[in-house]
């Protein structure tokens, strides 16, 4: 078993009886309350230090319940020592005020406004939206780019009008694993990895491929290629549980990523599995 600490960047916990989650309705297995007591037997053996709370799209005009509640729970737990809150960053200047809330919190790190929801693929482009990501440096805030692959090339787009603004791509940017579709994927990380703002998330691999019958080798030309493009100075291991229970343990997560970076540094992967989160979220 993997002996280095961790620090899981990005943990989901709800309670369905305090919150709703519209996406859970499709969803079964995940469709119940999920707390930290049931995170820590999933953990098992694993060391994991410290935790980055993320958002779990609750209905949004409740969002601020979701963060306060979480933060009840870092009292309890202290190694949540990060949150990164839903914002509806698609206002604009009229966002401020909700930042300004956020940031009396310091626990919250960070936003996500999930785009890969959206139909419209041009949404991280409306000049609005760009104008409330680019507030995020005045309250210290960083922003999780959440997307699948149809969205990749216009988040280039997005993230070249946003220099200022320290960006954490989740989840490898859901490429499709199930369908070995490494393209055009591949030409767009790249060109997304060419900004030195953006980091990225080596987090629910499996998730992607076939719940059922993924193999390592399904996954390693996607994680290969995240490795030439962002290095070991730029990706962050995120467990993204209980999501990724869907197709892998949380300790399976973990076992097949240090499978996948055989031969990698002590040094290399202290910065995977541990310090480039706490320097990402400020920790």
């Amino acid at each position: 078993m993997f002996q280095f600490p961790i620090v899981d960047a990005h943990l989901h916990l709800w309670d369905v009886n305090k919150l709703k989650y519209p996406w859970l309705e499709g969803i079964p297995l995940l469709n119940k309350t999920f707390l930290l007591e049931d995170y820590n037997r999933a953990c098992g053996p694993l060391n994991v230090e410290k935790m980055v709370f993320m958002q779990c799209e609750c209905e949004p005009n409740r969002y601020l319940e979701e963060v306060q509640w979480v933060t009840e729970l870092a009292r309890v737990d202290q190694r949540i020592q990060g949150i990164v809150s839903f914002a509806p960053l698609e206002k604009g200047e009229a966002v401020r005020a909700e930042l300004e809330v956020l940031k009396s919190n310091p626990l919250v790190k960070g936003i996500r406004r999930i785009i890969q929801n959206e139909e419209d693929l041009a949404f991280c482009l409306q000049p609005n939206f760009i104008a409330g990501v680019n507030m995020l440096p005045e309250y210290g805030f960083t922003f999780d780019i959440c997307i699948d692959e149809r969205h990749t090339r216009n988040a280039i787009h997005f993230v070249e009008q946003c220099p200022n603004v320290k960006f954490m791509l989740d989840h490898i940017g859901k490429p499709n694993i199930k369908e070995h579709r490494l393209d055009p994927w591949r030409e767009e990380i790249k060109q997304l990895s060419a900004f030195p703002n953006v980091y990225c998330k080596t987090s629910s691999l499996a998730s992607e491929a076939d719940h059922l019958s993924w193999t390592i080798e399904d996954l390693k030309p996607f994680v290969n290629h995240i490795f030439d493009c962002f290095g070991y100075e730029r990706t962050v291991f995120a467990g993204d549980w209980p999501v990724s229970s869907l197709a892998a343990d949380l300790q399976v997560c973990v076992e097949t990523l240090v499978k996948l970076t055989h031969g990698a540094s002590e040094a290399q992967l202290t910065q995977l599995f541990y310090s480039n989160a706490i320097k990402f979220y400020d920790l």
